[in-house]
């Protein structure tokens, strides 16, 4: 094998891994029913001026499976980040005590997690897709190798290396969201 098929093969193999990475990411942000942290991953509170992650101005903390608890560092910041939340439609309703937010997290209807699942599924979906252009992108490459005068042989190998490379990370892709399923069905 020549350095540049390697290189192509290694380049694929690393954006398949940053598909699944984010899909990981993605999938943090739909809720199975318990309270995490990561549940509010994408609220942005107004910090003088300028939009900043409420896990940079808040603590956020889980005292029980169905309670998400926010305490700000700075009381003044109580209001923006009810509101932000708020904003941010993710199906909560906040609850200001004057000392921090208290967030309760309903339980999942059937209708609800059926919803999610389709959520899921979606970003699984775009992952696969993330993977299907990064073996099209490598066989782009090989081709032109091939034109560029490396053998057939070694061309056709490569080739195979990227399929077998993309059918084993749609297989974790596919692992990975009967995981989240299975998690966001358990009542």
């Amino acid at each position: 094998m020549t350095e540049e098929i390697n290189f192509i093969i290694d380049e694929a193999k690393e954006s398949m891994e940053g598909s699944i990475s984010h899909l990981n990411k993605s999938l943090l942000n739909i809720r199975a029913g318990k309270a995490t942290p990561q549940m509010l991953g994408s609220v942005f509170v107004d910090y003088y001026g300028s939009q900043t992650p409420l896990s940079q101005v808040a603590n956020i903390s889980v005292p029980d499976p169905r309670t998400l608890s926010v305490s700000p560092w700075e009381k003044s910041m109580l209001q923006p980040i009810e509101k932000a939340i708020m904003i941010a439609n993710l199906g909560l309703n906040p609850m200001n005590n004057g000392e921090t937010i208290m967030i309760n997290i309903p339980a999942l209807t059937e209708e609800r997690r059926k919803e999610l699942v389709k959520q899921a599924k979606a970003e699984a979906e775009d992952a696969k897709i993330s993977v299907r252009n990064a073996r099209k992108d490598a066989n782009n490459d090989i081709k032109k190798q091939e034109k560029d005068g490396t053998s057939e042989d070694i061309c056709k190998d490569a080739e195979d290396r990227i399929q077998k490379l993309t059918d084993a990370y749609i297989k974790k892709i596919d692992n990975i969201l009967a995981e989240k399923e299975a998690e966001i069905m358990k009542v």
